[in-house]
């Protein structure tokens, strides 16, 4: 029988998502140095290894339709890791990531019938709209933060819908490490160069990345096992939600981005049709970075 976590389940999920958003922003500090898609490759390769040598995935007895799973989960951790650090590249944190979160959005209200469904939609439709409205005259978001973002989000859902499809076979670590691999397969090739040109003269800067892997992948991992063994997975799907504020934050204490007050307001708009649409929904499935 599992027994109770420690500390309670909801410190442990927001912990995770301080975890993973601070660890972003850190990665973050770093693009000056690696490259946006150098800084992707050094934290899946390191993260890849360091799940791989923790959990030791048991991968025999794996049946077609579960590699193919596994293959899925894979593509979508590339594409939203290596997405989402693009976008950070060129627009606040916050933003990148709030854009991000209207992948299990989408996710969570594809299909329905029910108008209040809709309703959230409006509302995520209106807090991006706000998102890009120049008040102050300075341009507004770049348009390759923007579009990275969202593409980021696309992935996102690809890897929601992929866990709700992986073969019996797999437990849900077991498939992780494995789609770690697969991810640091497809993106380290992409961002190889300017990774081992940054690391050749700093090589300090592999010593960070582990531990931005272990802030990015490991520890929040890990949390979230523990706090899904008493916690309905609605409602970790609505803790979720609260990413685009953390990383506001974050983005503030470690990158020194601060965000015009509309923006907060859409960032608010996001999170609240996020956390409606999954609170509504009976069975939702929980959204990993």
């Amino acid at each position: 029988m599992l027994r109770r976590p420690a500390l309670d389940p909801v410190v442990l999920a927001v912990l995770a998502i301080i975890s993973v958003q601070f660890g972003n922003a850190l990665a973050g500090s770093l693009f000056a140095q690696v490259g946006p898609l150098g800084a992707a490759a050094l934290r899946l390769a390191l993260a890849a290894v360091i799940l791989v040598a923790v959990i030791r995935p048991r991968v025999r007895g794996w049946d077609r339709r579960t590699w193919l799973g596994v293959g899925m989960l894979g593509v979508g951790l590339a594409g939203m890791n290596a997405l989402i650090y693009v976008a950070i590249d060129s627009i606040p944190i916050g933003v990148a990531v709030t854009i991000e979160l209207l992948g299990p959005l989408g996710v969570a209200v594809a299909g329905t019938r029910r108008w209040r469904d809709l309703v959230w939609v409006g509302l995520a439709a209106v807090g991006v709209i706000l998102l890009g409205v120049d008040l102050d005259g300075s341009g507004g978001l770049a348009l390759i933060g923007v579009l990275a973002a969202a593409g980021a989000a696309v992935f996102w859902a690809l890897y929601i819908v992929a866990s709700a499809h992986l073969g019996p076979r797999a437990r849900g670590v077991d498939a992780l490490a494995a789609a770690m691999v697969v991810a640091a397969v497809l993106v380290v090739p992409v961002g190889a160069l300017p990774a081992a040109q940054a690391v050749a003269s700093a090589p300090v800067l592999l010593l960070a990345f582990a531990g931005i892997a272990v802030m990015t992948s490991a520890v929040p991992y890990a949390l979230e096992f523990i706090a899904l063994t008493s916690m309905p997975t609605r409602v970790f799907g609505v803790l979720s939600s609260l990413g685009p504020a953390v990383a506001a934050l974050a983005g503030l204490l470690v990158l020194g981005q601060t965000l015009a007050p509309l923006q907060l307001v859409a960032i608010a708009a996001v999170v609240g049709a996020c956390v409606g649409a999954v609170s509504s929904r009976p069975g939702v499935d929980r959204p990993r970075e």
